[in-house]
């Protein structure tokens, strides 16, 4: 946490003082008048291999004026003079310097050229042409292999896990194991990723182990959320992971800034960012793409298209030929890529990387695949697709099984190896649910902390409501709520006009010796409840029956002396006087001496 908010001061710092409000203006003001070194259209195709702009100098700190005057005719980029044969006039506009005509004509919604999709393995695993062909180690394929089936496996088991009721929710990524693995393997550890809940594979290719998914499902104390956070939202700072976002497509303007703050501090890394086709129709994708087109942010963006927004098909989506043309739209260069192709996918993520990094501008990929899965376990996909089309793309276009033919042609892999894979990688998922379940779950106060260092007044309501509440309905939390809390609960439910030990430490001063008293006569007090409530929940605990069984016969010795000394601080407080040489004194000086009836 302190990562991002030292880089968002920094942003901060460098807008307003390195910048400087003024020196933009001016420099606006002189810019709308001249536009020297126009950015082309043709700079912006889909093609791989295609760098045909200047790689921009990277901000220094000493290079203020030089960013400022860059930044704004970055904004002021004049659209292409296209020359008529019959008329080569411009018109000069703040938007750009533009032909014009004397016949109406509107830009056709279907672009002149269709969009290809990338790729270099047909479905059954074959090279399409030598030409261009990845280069990829054994080391790296076999780990992307191994990694694709430890998330297929993984996905299975805590699906089924849900499904009896182990676990309250799940999403899977079948189907989609390709996106999830290629790009991760194209990205190095400094790319900092802020994934949907459909990419786990990034996290696990990095590292993500499979007791961590398990502690993040089963909600115990070792999650890194201490179960506060909705299941399947994974995330980890020592990864460089942000924590999945639950509202669709809020991550996408987030890895805008995130990608920024790279760049002003000159890492050599970018952002990366998931969605689903489903995102691009909110607002925060089309708000995204502009923030980092005009931002100019080494962000690559990388959309799943699998169809289906839940049960909301393409068709109903967009009219636009994919989301690729999107990009073009906002000026980002864009490529559209087969999804079930992990070569062409790992590729694809390598080559925006670089760009997005040596010429300081965003990507934007569409990976072309299918949800084979349910959406969750929320959802019954069967309800608005065919099982045959489930089926079909489940054996006949699996990216798993596509990635493994070329894997087992180059002779990097066997049956064997297959076997051993499968049997380890379930074997440690089913360990980690064992651990997972027998952990203890976190403590309810934790849900209160972890960002305010002083509780404020509406937090502290909820917390005394939960208080009361357990403290009405013992019997329906014993199993789920921790010791620590329940000493918690009976601590308060023992203070008397609501003195807490923040309090009487706050009296030390005025009472001295009286509150060492009072604290002593609390703490055994609250004792004595606690012995009596574990004493009541476990029939095993004789040892309690009869440790109570004492100490309930001194419980009025103790609750007698606690009244007594209570008097006295009552009187000290209500009646605000102070302890003089006579006796009591008012605050007017006159001398008291009330009688305390013990």
């Amino acid at each position: 946490m302190a990562m991002w908010i030292t880089r968002s001061r920094n942003i901060a710092y460098h807008l307003k003082t390195k910048i400087g409000l003024m020196e933009i203006l001016n420099q606006r003001c002189l810019s709308s008048s001249s536009y020297s070194n126009p950015l082309s259209a043709a700079n912006y195709t889909t093609g791989k291999n295609c760098r045909t702009s200047t790689s921009p100098p990277f901000l220094s700190h000493d290079s203020a004026a030089q960013f400022v005057t860059r930044r704004i005719k970055s904004v002021n980029a004049a659209k292409q003079v296209v020359d008529r044969q019959d008329q080569n006039q411009a018109l000069d506009f703040l938007g750009g310097n533009v032909a014009f005509t004397s016949d109406l004509s509107f830009i056709s919604e279907v672009p002149e050229k269709k969009v290809h999709c990338y790729r270099v393995l047909d479905d059954d695993g074959y090279p399409i042409t030598s030409n261009n062909f990845p280069q990829v180690s054994k080391e790296l394929a076999v780990k992307m292999y191994s990694d694709m089936v430890a998330l297929q496996t993984m996905d299975t088991i805590f699906y089924e896990a849900q499904r009896q009721g182990r676990i309250c929710f799940y999403a899977t990524a079948t189907g989609e194991e390709a996106v999830n693995i290629a790009p991760a393997a194209a990205l190095t550890l400094d790319d900092i990723i802020l994934p949907q809940y459909r990419e786990p594979g990034v996290l696990l290719w990095r590292g993500f182990t499979m007791q961590e998914f398990a502690n993040q499902l089963f909600t115990n104390k070792a999650d890194y959320g201490k179960g506060r956070q909705m299941h399947i939202h994974y995330g980890s700072n020592k990864l460089n992971c942000f924590t999945m976002s639950a509202p669709i497509a809020t991550q996408l303007p987030q890895a805008v800034g995130v990608a920024y703050s790279l760049k002003m501090e000159n890492n050599n890394a970018c952002a990366v960012t998931f969605c689903g086709d489903g995102g691009t129709s909110e607002g925060d994708f089309h708000a995204a793409l502009n923030f980092a087109a005009v931002m100019e942010a080494p962000v690559v963006f990388i959309c799943r298209n699998n169809g289906w927004a839940i049960s909301t098909p393409s068709s109903e989506q967009f009219r636009s030929d994919g989301i690729a043309v999107k990009g073009q739209a906002y000026g980002i260069r864009s490529t559209q890529v087969d999804g079930n192709d992990a070569l062409a996918v790992y590729e694809a993520v390598r080559e925006a990387r670089h760009m997005a990094i040596t010429e300081q501008r965003p990507i934007l990929i569409e990976a072309l695949t299918y949800r084979v899965g349910h959406h969750s376990t929320s959802d019954d996909s069967t309800k608005y697709r065919p099982v045959d089309e489930i089926e079909y793309w489940r054996n006949a276009k699996s990216p798993v099984t596509r990635f493994r033919k070329w894997v087992e042609r180059n002779g990097w892999w066997s049956e064997t190896d297959e076997s051993e894979l499968r049997t380890k990688v379930r074997h440690q998922v089913m360990q980690a649910i064992q651990v997972a379940e027998r952990t203890e779950k976190p403590s309810l106060t934790e849900m209160f902390t972890d960002v305010y260092d002083t509780l404020p007044s509406n937090l502290l309501e909820q917390e005394m409501s939960i208080r009361e509440a357990i403290k009405r309905h013992p019997q329906d939390y014993p199993l789920d709520v921790p010791l620590a809390f329940w000493c918690m609960c009976l601590q308060a439910e023992t203070s008397v006009i609501n003195l807490n030990f923040r309090q009487l430490e706050g009296l030390k001063e005025s009472f001295g010796f009286f509150i060492l008293i009072i604290q002593i006569v609390y703490f055994v007090k609250s004792s004595v409840y606690i012995m009596k409530k574990l004493a009541l929940s476990s029939i095993c605990s004789l040892f309690f029956f009869i440790f109570y069984f004492f100490i309930e016969k001194l419980k009025f010795l103790y609750l007698w002396l606690l009244e007594k000394l209570l008097i006295i601080v009552i009187a000290r407080e209500v009646l605000k006087v102070r302890f003089g040489e006579d006796g009591w004194v008012d605050k007017d000086g006159c001398s008291q001496k009330p009688k305390l009836m013990m």
